[in-house]
């Protein structure tokens, strides 16, 4: 669950105080605030405890000086009109966009090549 991720965070932070770390990796943030908050009726809330992580996570980055590397889902964009090659976002909204210092958008070409 996401309470679970979040109350991993809060133990990292302990274990951040007595070894050295660099680089802090969440392999798909969204993933699980995506199973927890399934309904638009919970959207908001999700969007809140969402804020919360990512909040935790710039706290970290900021006490301990580690680079702090997100990966993200990607969702259709019904509204992303007809002249987009490629109609899908980000998953996470404005919360998650916002929370980002650099985004990559890595999608697979012609054959197995990643662009």
């Amino acid at each position: 669950t996401y309470e679970h991720q979040y109350n991993l965070l809060l133990g990292l932070a302990a274990k951040m105080a007595e070894e050295p770390f660099r680089l802090l990796i969440v392999d798909s943030v969204i993933a699980l605030f995506r199973v927890d908050f399934s309904g638009r009726g919970e959207l908001a809330e999700r969007q809140q405890k969402l804020a919360q992580m990512l909040s935790r996570l710039t706290k970290i980055a900021e006490e301990f000086n580690v680079a702090v590397y997100i990966t993200n889902q990607v969702i259709a964009d019904p509204g992303g009109g007809m002249f987009i090659t490629d109609p899908k976002k980000p998953a996470g909204g404005h919360v998650l966009a916002h929370a980002a210092t650099i985004r990559l958008m890595l999608r697979k070409d012609k054959g197995e090549q990643r662009v």
